[in-house]
């Protein structure tokens, strides 16, 4: 009845007290999509993505390396799909790999959750209020700081993180698609004007191979970051056996091909001569460039206007998966068990949605009164140190899928339940060390800069810090400890 109500919106004002769990059967596939695929932000990508990929690291073949690793976290989505039918809990990751790998790595693996999306979605607020303060003084002629549109933006997502999630997920399907419109409209432009005509060129083995290719492997990495979040919404969609594989292999092959098809048409746009040189002269003003060129003043205006929403779109994707982390966890009793209150009315986890808005403001407002950067420092260290996090996080979610299996197959295929998880594990761990090794290449700093090895090892420090934490509760609280990654008391 509880959940009844909360889907329906039916709760008097004095019923609308903290509950427990999620609303229910709210949203679907293409709504996961969205979350998804807003995650990663398109334009985003475009405009700071690929210019960095090819300027920072030589290698004309980017838009191969897409299709690669599209194939290798299909591989991962198989045995990660697996685990999803057999598996609906908000933590994702966490309860993923509690109940494959055991209860202390569960609550090692969530530290590490939380400090990754933490970290992505605050890094991003850094670029927002960049991308904002300047589209701002560009056509009003007022300069704002950077952290005043960044906190404009952080009430913004507050509000929504408060409401149900289908809200959220509308609000994401708009700014989306208005966003992808853009950048296909200017992919289809630079294919159309290519001064050096058109080539496959950047699809072959030998553009893969020149220049840093560990570096180039790293940054296109960064462009998936989001695509695993469809489980996180498990408990509030429509249909959890089906919908999470169906959203996460859709998320997967709509990013790698549409991302590669971009980074073509990107270099069919200076020419495959030329777009390493471009790239690292222009940067991210390298797409608005590009653009005015081929469409003209009106697209590079309508593009900057896109980029602040699609950052938004992308705040509010990642704010959406930390606050279920919270409510998943303070509802198990791993963290303060006033975390994983939700809203009857709305059944959004509002509690750890505020507690993720507390964090972002402390950051946000600490950046902007020490005077840091907010894309050299917020934004390029905090969202590098979240992509490493993540990576680390797949590469033990695919041996946790063979522990889940290991002792009943549950009707799964043995390609699901081991060939594919060992095989994504490997190369994801190929990735996780290349990505350690190209460290610099990511920040943009000398090869013995401190950064290089001390962001990677808040990664590790994290996951350290949750494993004695997990061994603490077992000893502790065994109560507790019994509910690690199984969702609520007597579910």
């Amino acid at each position: 009845m509880a959940d009844e109500a909360i889907a329906t919106g039916r709760l008097s004002a004095g019923e609308q007290s903290a509950t427990h769990a999620l609303s229910r059967r709210r949203i679907g596939v293409p709504d996961i999509v969205f979350f998804v695929v807003a995650a990663s932000s398109p334009l985003t990508v475009a405009a700071g993505g690929l210019p960095m990929s090819y300027g920072t690291t030589g290698v004309t073949g980017v838009p191969l390396i897409y299709l690669i690793l599209a194939a290798v976290l299909a591989v991962f989505s198989a045995g990660y799909a697996a685990m999803s039918r057999h598996i609906s809990n908000a933590g994702a990751f966490y309860s993923y790999i509690a109940q494959g790998l055991g209860r202390v790595t569960g609550v090692g693996a969530s530290f590490v959750a939380l400090l990754a999306y933490n970290a992505m979605q605050v890094g991003l607020y850094g670029l927002f209020g960049a991308a904002a303060s300047g589209l701002v003084s560009a056509h009003l002629g007022v300069d704002v700081p950077w952290w005043v549109c960044s906190l404009v933006a952080l009430a913004l997502i507050a509000f929504l993180g408060y409401r149900r999630i289908d809200l959220n997920a509308r609000v994401l399907a708009v700014l989306l698609v208005c966003e992808g419109l853009t950048v296909l409209v200017f992919d289809i432009a630079q294919i159309g004007n290519a001064p050096s005509g058109l080539s496959a060129e950047p699809f072959t083995w030998n553009a893969v191979t020149t220049g840093a290719v560990g570096a180039g492997f790293c940054w296109v990495m960064a462009s998936f970051m989001g695509f695993e979040s469809g489980a996180i919404y498990s408990e509030e969609c429509r249909d959890p056996r089906r919908t999470v594989s169906r959203a996460t292999y859709i998320a997967v092959a709509l990013i790698g091909v549409f991302y590669a098809f971009t980074a073509w048409a990107m270099s069919m746009g200076t020419g495959v001569d030329k777009i390493i040189d471009e790239s690292a002269k222009n940067g991210t003003d390298l797409v608005f460039i590009l653009g005015e060129a081929t469409i003209g003043s009106a697209f590079s205006t309508l593009a900057n206007v896109f980029m602040v929403t699609a950052v938004f779109a992308a705040l509010l994707s990642f704010h959406n998966a930390v606050a279920r982390y919270f409510f998943a966890l303070g509802r198990e009793g791993v963290l303060p068990a006033r975390l994983g209150d939700s809203h009857r009315r709305h059944g959004s986890p509002y509690v750890g949605s505020l507690a993720q808005t507390v964090i972002a403001l402390v950051v946000v407002v600490g950046f902007g009164v020490l005077g840091g950067s907010p894309t050299d420092t917020l934004f390029n260290w905090f969202t590098n140190l979240g992509a490493l996090g993540v990576i680390l996080l797949l590469v033990v979610t695919s041996v946790s899928v063979i522990g889940f299996f290991r002792r009943d197959s549950r009707g799964e295929n043995g390609f699901s339940r081991v060939l594919a998880p060992a095989l994504a594990g490997a190369a994801l761990a190929a990735i996780l060390v290349l990505a350690v090794i190209n460290f610099n290449a990511l920040l943009g700093t000398p090869p013995d800069s401190i950064l290089n090895w001390l962001i990677p090892g808040l990664v590790l420090l994290a996951g350290i810090i949750g494993v004695g934490y997990g061994l603490r509760i077992k000893a502790a609280d065994p109560e507790t400890y019994a509910r690690i990654g199984h969702g609520a008391p007597g579910e």
